[in-house]
């Protein structure tokens, strides 16, 4: 399918960020997966190719680029190598700077992203907590006005990029009477008093994330890590969810699109009663709606996609974006399993590993389940 949602610039930009995981971050595929991490070179290289500031004005050290499909593009090449780099450089550089270039003061700025667009700091995002899941408003993590500074306590859990990171933005409770509208934001950093890391925990798919929990036991901390205005956390939260989400709607189908095209090219090669699989009909035809629903999912993502990068897409569109490209790429790689065999069961083939990464995109980002009450909601049901 012909895809116009993308500039000469863009596919330009394509072209380069595909060159540089295919030198730099392929080679180390199987390294990332026993260590369960990037290695901080790999970031920091990503950095000198302005890979990590896209979303960074020029004066902090990004590239300011201002159109959201550059996002999109390098999103969808680090997707065809991996869901989970895609996911942990995503969190890096597509998640997390818009909270500080739209909440942060300059001296914030100044502070922390000329760091993360080199690669020097790496940053995560810890709203999810063990007694919370999705419902982001009864979080129990809190911060207290203690003289100049807050004191922090509690924990946070499924944290990509947590075991790493050097900074986190923390939503804490700093008005247990208000509700949603008594959350705030802080920004941590690694070694203060009291902020402690997990261990990368031991996860279903996903092995390159350092995915941990992050537990605060009474850190103080300055004011002047407070990001945006006290009690104005979940609102900001919920207006960059947008951006998160139809980030995972791009990654879900770029990774789902990849692995079904090695598929097809398996079921060319695989021979069984003296031809190849692919011929038989029913494979035949179970390839041809594969084929089909993904053009049709790219179609709308890329709509999404084009949206946003208008400042138009909805909370609703972005929801229905993420819930159906995520049910999409589960459904397919599924497929993809069984046309392998036996062999799309074993952890040395792609196929496999992607088919146990994609099984949280479901899950987080606000889960399939979530997204459907959003859009239920915009339906007038209450």
């Amino acid at each position: 399918m012909r895809r116009t949602v993308y500039t000469e610039d863009q596919e330009a930009f394509r072209a380069s960020a595909r060159e540089f995981i295919d030198r730099t971050v392929r080679p180390r595929a199987e390294e990332m997966i026993r260590s369960h991490g990037i290695p901080r070179e790999v970031w920091r290289e990503a950095g000198r190719q302005g890979l990590l500031g896209l979303s960074i004005p020029e004066e902090f050290g990004g590239s300011g680029a201002a159109d959201y499909r550059f996002n999109a593009v390098l999103a969808e090449e680090q997707a065809r190598l991996s869901a989970a780099v895609a996911s942990c450089m995503g969190i890096h550089s597509d998640v997390c700077p818009p909270y500080l270039t739209a909440h942060g003061t300059r001296e914030q700025q100044q502070r922390w992203l000329p760091g993360i667009a080199t690669g020097e700091l790496i940053i995560a995002i810890a709203m999810t907590e063990p007694s919370g899941g999705s419902d982001l408003a009864a979080l129990r993590t809190t911060a207290v006005r203690d003289g100049a500074d807050w004191v922090l306590s509690g924990s946070k859990t499924f944290i990509t990029n947590g075991h790493s990171c050097d900074l986190v933005i923390v939503a804490a409770r700093t008005d247990p009477s208000k509700g949603a509208k008594g959350i705030t934001l802080f920004v941590l950093e690694a070694g203060m008093s009291g902020f402690t890391k997990g261990e990368p925990l031991d996860k279903v798919g996903q092995d390159e994330a350092d995915t941990c929990e992050l537990f605060f036991d009474a850190v103080r901390v300055p004011d002047s890590h407070r990001l945006g205005e006290e009690g104005r956390g979940f609102i900001s939260m919920m207006e960059h969810l947008t951006q998160e989400r139809v980030g995972s709607a791009v990654t879900n189908t770029a990774h789902a699109a990849q692995i079904l095209s090695e598929t097809l090219d398996y079921t060319k090669e695989r021979q069984a009663f003296g031809q190849p699989i692919g011929t038989f009909q029913h494979n035949k035809f179970r390839l041809a709606e594969l084929v089909t629903t993904i053009d049709v999912t790219q179609a709308f993502v890329d709509q999404c996609v084009l949206e946003h990068s208008q400042g138009q897409l909805s909370a609703v569109d972005a929801a229905k974006a993420k819930w159906w490209s995520a049910q999409v790429q589960g459904e397919v790689l599924d497929a993809c399993v069984q046309l392998y065999g036996g062999y799309g069961f074993m952890n040395e083939y792609r196929v496999a590993r992607a088919w146990r990464d994609a099984r949280v995109t479901r899950i987080w980002a606000g889960s399939n389940e979530i997204m459907k009450e959003i859009i239920g909601r915009d339906l007038g049901l209450g």
